[in-house]
């Protein structure tokens, strides 16, 4: 019997190099916050890359394949998002503060977010 073969999307997968990649899920909608601005930044909050979440809610590819151990943020522009749609939020941003250690080789940063309430943790 012949397994299927599953073709991963371009999009929903972190490009080899990449250290790190977001996620953003619309709870108060129930499906993927699509159009998201998202920059990464170091702790002085110098940008180091931004993008725009896909379809999916997903950021692949935030920045550069390596870097410095220390602490980074990720912010989300929520209050852009929810503005777009007509809806008020209560956080115009949502920052994550998050450390690198030179041993890891890939972060995750998923946000399930609301009006007025968002969540996080460390992904895979």
């Amino acid at each position: 019997m012949n397994e299927p073969t599953f073709e991963p999307k371009n999009e929903f997968v972190s490009k080899p190099g990449s250290l790190i990649s977001a996620h953003v899920l619309d709870a108060g909608a129930g499906r993927p916050a699509a159009g998201v601005g998202v920059r990464l930044t170091d702790s002085a909050g110098a940008p180091i890359a931004e993008s725009v979440t896909d379809n999916d809610g997903r950021v692949g590819n935030l920045g550069p394949e390596l870097l410095s151990p220390g602490d980074y943020q990720v912010i989300f522009g929520t209050g852009d998002y929810y503005a777009g749609q007509n809806i008020h939020c209560f956080h115009p941003a949502v920052s994550v503060l998050f450390t690198v250690d030179a041993a890891e080789r890939h972060y995750h940063i998923p946000l399930l977010l609301s009006p007025f309430s968002y969540t996080t943790y460390r992904g895979s």
